[in-house]
């Protein structure tokens, strides 16, 4: 068995990074792709590597001779690289192709070792190696049958959004057999050439291949092994993040982008908060029907989407405030409140962030849970010279939560004491406790002095709208505030969500009904997994701690490297640096099941 690599093409889209280097030449970790590949091919002790050039193809062949590859390698070049596509560089090796069984190769590929492995000791003699589609996917996909018959090629002219579920992509790695080379790919891929050219891609030559009574080639499915396509410094960015040798920087480096996890392969993400079972299917395909509407219009000013948001939430629009996600209202408020504030730790530090270290002063609750009332809060901040007391409510990580009873006769304190009190209720939806919203017209015109915010991306399921809200009596900070977002500070699909949302009330309820009892299954579970001590929650989150000896750090690498699970690691947050918390996200039955697996799995290792 040989290989053969396709690594004539320029690469265009990583612009300035292959101005002297052909693509493949371009590193990841500091590797360059055609090093990565080669080395990974030479383990599998083929007979030779048929490499096809073009584009700086003398620097190419010079730098791959400096790699010390103990496989044969010959050398096809393609003088025609600028304007042909790769239909042509493969037809340059066609004879090659017809010797012998073949691995065919893309070079802008990053796999696992294991994936070519696979193909490799896999009996079959010809397969094209497919995944599962994902939305982060781009090219040639196919549908397949139960006997992984290949029963089409889609090519991106005919793909179809609304049959994505039927899906498969093409990985750009092939095996084929020297007599399916002989009889059937080589055959048509000169008719193909001859009848529409050379700027093709040999894709297209599969695609007529399928359509015989016998095609002989079939799929390989990926189950979970990560690859990925280089074609720009995005898909680059992201292959540096999943190939990192350093587990724990693969860990960080996963953490620091604060989500886009669609891009990465089958990822489960447990560490970024939304409603699992919400918005309705109706709500969704009713913004879908609005798609381009939305995405060809400006929206509202800030005067029409305050009177949205007054509506939605039964205040008047001066008491109300909408942004770009609750993180822009949280900045701006922030930049304007005067004095020291007081905050509970460990929280949700965007408030904190917004100040510096020095105005702010922290209350740690003195007990396991991370627990505290509204009692303990005024004791410990009555001598405090603060101006301003933030409540998360339910709290952010520990899930405490404050019934509405008692918060009332902490916004009375507030007002004697006066201090600003912001409650952010953006996870109270989540509790047991009905009917528990400060927005709520008449009490905040009593009760100048308070502020209530909410992120909509948290308890409604719709964080790529970036909708927040923030309500008070004191409607000439409202005023203020107004003045300095800009007057465009959401767009048409979150204008049009606040539009639509009062319609499905219904559907709200019953999704937090489903979510509750959900939350309840999954604490019940979690709590029988030895190791771990889980702490009471109201919120769409849990928080436990590890008792058997493993870090948080290694917890959470271990389920990132073992089953592409993301979790939210405490340890920087919390005071009490000898204990170990994690935060887990409440999610579907499904996901939640396959998170206590994990968990069970990765944390009896370290059971004596």
């Amino acid at each position: 068995m040989q290989a053969i690599i396709l690594a004539a093409g320029m690469g265009k889209r990583l612009k300035e990074l292959t101005q002297n280097n052909t693509k493949c030449m371009v590193k990841v970790n500091g590797i360059t792709l055609i090093d990565r590949m080669l080395h990974q091919i030479e383990k599998q002790h083929l007979s030779r590597i048929v490499i096809v050039v073009g584009y700086k193809g003398e620097k190419l062949i010079e730098y791959i001779d400096s790699l010390d590859i103990q496989t044969p390698i010959v050398y096809v070049n393609n003088p025609i690289y600028d304007k042909t596509n790769n239909i042509y560089s493969l037809y340059l090796a066609k004879e090659y192709l017809c010797s012998e069984d073949t691995l065919l190769f893309e070079s802008d590929l990053i796999v696992e070792d294991k994936i070519i492995e696979m193909l490799v000791n896999d009996p079959r003699d010809t397969l094209a190696l497919v995944d599962k589609y994902e939305s982060w996917m781009d090219g040639t996909c196919v549908k397949i049958g139960e006997d992984d018959s290949i029963e089409a090629f889609v090519p991106g002219k005919k793909f179809k959004f609304n049959e994505i579920k039927d899906y498969y992509k093409t990985v750009n790695i092939y095996k084929f057999g020297k007599n399916f080379s002989e009889t059937h790919y080589i055959p048509f891929l000169e008719a193909y050439s001859k009848a529409l050219g050379n700027n093709e891609y040999y894709e297209q030559v599969l695609r007529v291949i399928t359509m015989l009574d016998n095609p002989e080639i079939k799929a390989k499915r990926l189950d979970g092994q990560l690859w990925y396509e280089i074609d720009d410094v995005q898909d680059l960015d992201i292959a540096e993040s999943m190939f990192v040798p350093d587990e724990d920087k693969r860990v960080a480096l996963l953490q620091e982008r604060y989500g886009g996890y669609w891009r990465y392969p089958q990822l489960i993400d447990f560490c970024y908060l939304v409603n699992p079972y919400y918005p309705p299917k109706k709500m969704i395909e009713e913004i879908k029907a609005s798609f381009t509407t939305l995405l060809t219009q400006y929206p509202s000013g800030m005067r029409v989407n305050s009177l949205l948001a007054a509506k939605n939430f039964n205040v008047h629009a001066e008491n109300i405030l909408v942004g770009n996600g609750a993180a822009e209202l949280i900045k701006g408020l922030m930049d304007i409140l005067p004095g020291k504030v007081g905050i509970v730790r460990p929280t949700f530090e965007e408030y904190s962030h917004r100040r510096k270290e020095t105005e702010i002063v922290a209350y740690w609750p003195q007990n396991d849970n991370y627990s505290y009332g509204c009692k303990d809060l005024e004791t410990f901040f009555d001598d405090k010279d603060i101006k301003n007391l933030i409540i998360i409510n339910p709290d952010n990580p520990s899930g405490n939560y404050i019934e509405k009873k008692e918060l009332l006769q902490l916004i009375e304190w507030a007002k004697r004491k006066d201090i600003k009190l912001v409650i952010d209720e953006s996870f109270s939806d989540f509790a047991d406790e009905k009917d528990n919203t400060f927005f709520d017209n008449n009490l905040l015109q009593k009760n100048p002095q308070l502020f209530v915010m909410k992120s909509i991306s948290k308890s409604y399921g719709v964080p790529g709208l970036r909708l927040g809200v923030l309500a008070s009596g004191d409607t000439e900070t409202i005023k203020r505030l107004k003045k300095d977002v800009a007057i465009w500070n959401i767009n048409s699909f979150a204008e049009f969500y606040m539009q639509i949302e009062e319609k499905y009330k219904n559907d709200y309820a019953k999704a937090l009904n489903r979510f509750r009892e959900e939350r309840k299954r999954f604490v019940e579970e979690l709590s029988t997994i030895q190791g771990l001590r889980v702490i009471p929650s109201q919120a769409n989150y849990v928080m436990a701690e590890i008792t058997n000896g493993i870090s948080a750090k290694e917890l959470t690498r271990r389920l990132i490297v073992n089953n592409n699970i993301l979790i939210k690691n405490l340890y920087p947050k919390m005071n009490e640096k000898e204990k170990q918390f994690i935060r887990l996200a409440v999610k579907t039955v499904e996901e939640n099941n396959k998170l206590i697996d994990a968990l069970k799995n990765n944390l009896k290792e370290d059971i004596s």
